[in-house]
């Protein structure tokens, strides 16, 4: 399986070729896209230009939001989910979030 440019993406931090993250949620948030891709969801160069919109959308914000942001949108893009599901999906999290004691994983319902 072909690995995608990683280098074609804009402002990818990288060290030794690969990804850094800071969070684990960047890491998964990375995985997906790696996932959609490999499965002909989207093309490379249709995923950088997504993500190239987010980047240069004038708004500040760390890279992986930017990244977390061009993935709710080529999903719902390309019909996989509706941003009113992505929505519930935020709610449902941060109501759980709020939920869960400091230090135990945070667990969303069943849906």
């Amino acid at each position: 399986m072909t690995h995608p440019d990683l280098t074609a993406l804009p402002d990818m931090a990288l060290e030794n070729d690969e990804p850094v993250f800071r969070e684990p949620w960047e890491a998964q948030a990375f995985a997906m896209v790696i996932d959609l891709h490999q499965h002909g969801v989207f093309d490379w160069s249709e995923w950088a230009d997504f993500l190239s919109k987010e980047v240069h959308s004038g708004l500040e914000r760390p890279y992986y939001q930017h990244w977390l942001c061009a993935l709710e949108k080529i999903v719902a893009a390309k019909k996989l989910t509706s941003a009113e599901d992505l929505h519930q999906r935020q709610k449902d999290w941060h109501a759980a979030a709020a939920a869960t004691p400091h230090g135990a994983p945070i667990v969303l319902g069943a849906r």
